[in-house]
């Protein structure tokens, strides 16, 4: 046993490199796999039940009646921490099996470690409770109570019912299936398998998605399904948040070092992300009966689509804008006052998102898909076209090495506009004054010329000859905004010189 401790400590001081960057992948994965380890060693490891409130939580709700779907790459059934938690499967991407639960795709076992973060049951055979009064109060639950037996993995919501959903993604699909198709046929499943929220730990570099996923985000909305994705991780390259992240109303999460600060490798930046999850040193399940420690916003957001189940199946009548007013409004503000683009609205807070008196929201405060649609589609105008090499998603990977933050920082954006209206303007104002001159010395060119009568040919002549030359107009600057301003300006002024008799 201590040798297997001793092997898991090893597998601990490496984040294994599980959800690998959407679009960019220039960082090779790398995942650290732990032997089978008894619930101590697991249990103990999932420390934001605790720091988060999800234990308090369980007081309220524990996920019971809620379906929650994941669209990953298939979930390990056969998990001793997963028997039961998935009721209903499909696959959308040709290469699985019908029911879902076959793991596929370049990160294969991505979709275990997510289902086990959000409904994880454990296992093993708990110690029979010795007899208590009658009339004392049910104890209250714990990480070590909680669950089918007191060993393994145990979820934010280990009652939820699963719907797995895979998908090939992150390498070409031997099936022939783009995410194109995959991700909105996956989404349209969901909902209509009654799925009442939805996981997406997938993402890309690109915050544009194709037009074909307008319709199944809006029919998400439309039946009233909240949805949550990751933000994506900078140590993969996504310095900034990536579809479907950027999709408006969907819950976008961005990921916490072990100190609720914005982890600089597991996770990124952006005004769509709503709230901040633990991202760094988190325990999950592999295929296979396995374990690992990973880190990535892959795994901070079934957290809080876990989070979304309890308060879902606590208040059933609900709607999904209001679940989501309840996420935002009790997290508790950190970075900059307000919503900021590194925390959101702030850091999750699962039982006071059960238990706070919160004010109904008169809309999604994330955002309208139905509304942005309206406004940005309007002629079936056709989205733009992601960048090339950035239209596939990938699960999004951890990294062992931290490494700062990459991302521009707001003064280098906002500096940029400000810079081309100064050289604008100063274009155009140095144009005027060239034009003004040159009307000028035309104007009294004409006033001398023009006194009594017309001038003779001969006087024309020699007035032409004795006249000095005017002076040549300037070289053109070196500057890309002025030179052509003044060019232009110059050949449409009127009344130049006279060009001989």
């Amino acid at each position: 046993m201590r040798a297997q401790d001793a092997h898991r400590a090893r597998g601990r001081g490496r984040c294994v490199r599980i959800l690998s960057t959407a679009l960019v992948l220039t960082i090779a994965a790398s995942l650290s796999l732990a032997a089978p380890a008894q619930a101590d060693s697991i249990r103990s490891g999932e420390y934001w039940l605790d720091g988060y409130g999800v234990t308090k939580a369980w007081k309220e709700s524990r996920g019971a009646g809620v379906k929650v779907a994941i669209i990953d790459s298939g979930i390990d059934t056969a998990h001793p921490d997963l028997k039961g938690s998935v009721v209903e499967g499909t696959d959308v991407s040709g290469a699985g099996n019908p029911q879902g639960t076959k793991s596929i795709g370049a990160k294969p076992e991505h979709g275990t470690l997510v289902a086990s973060l959000l409904a994880g049951r454990g296992h093993g055979t708990r110690p029979k409770a010795s007899p208590s009064p009658t009339s004392s109060k049910p104890p209250a639950p714990t990480v070590q109570s909680m669950g089918a037996g007191p060993d393994g993995m145990v979820g934010v919501a280990p009652e939820a019912q699963l719907l797995s959903v895979s998908t090939w993604l992150g390498s070409p699909n031997p099936a022939g299936k783009s995410d194109e198709d995959q991700i909105p046929e996956a989404v349209r499943w969901a909902v209509d398998h009654g799925a009442k929220v939805i996981n997406i730990s997938l993402g890309s570099s690109s915050p544009d998605w194709p037009q074909s996923w307008d319709a199944a985000f809006l029919y998400a909305e439309q039946k009233d399904v909240v949805v949550v994705a990751a933000a994506g991780n900078r140590g993969s390259g996504n310095i900034q948040v990536g579809a479907p992240a950027t999709i408006p109303g969907v819950v976008t999460v961005a990921g916490l070092d072990r100190k609720n600060i914005a982890s600089q490798d597991s996770s990124s930046q952006g005004i769509s992300i709503a709230v901040a999850a633990p991202a760094e040193e988190l325990e999950g399940a592999l295929p296979g009966g396995g374990y690992a420690t990973w880190s990535g916003t892959s795994g901070a957001a079934p957290i809080v689509a876990g989070v979304a189940a309890l308060i879902r199946s606590k208040y059933p009548d609900m709607s999904a804008k209001q679940v989501i007013n309840r996420i935002v409004t009790t997290a508790k503000d950190v970075g900059e006052p307000g919503r900021d683009p590194l925390y959101g609205f702030g850091i999750l807070d699962a039982e006071k998102a059960l238990t706070a008196t919160v004010p109904e929201a008169q809309s999604n405060p994330l955002g309208s898909i139905s509304e942005w649609i309206r406004v940005h589609r309007r002629g079936g105008e056709p989205t733009r076209k992601p960048p090339a090499g950035s239209g596939n998603l990938m699960p999004q990977p951890a990294v062992s090495d931290p490494a700062p933050p990459v991302a521009q920082g707001a003064d280098g954006l906002d500096s940029a506009l400000p810079a081309t209206l100064v050289l604008g303007f100063s274009a155009l104002l140095l144009a005027m004054l060239v034009a003004a001159v040159l009307h000028v010395r035309s104007v009294s060119r004409r006033e001398n010329d023009g006194a009594g009568s017309p001038p003779s040919d001969a006087a024309t002549g020699e007035a032409a000859a004795s006249a000095p030359a005017e002076p040549s107009a300037p070289e053109p600057s070196p500057s890309a905004d002025a030179a052509p301003g003044r060019e232009d300006l110059s050949e449409k002024t009127p009344g130049g010189p006279p060009a001989g008799g």
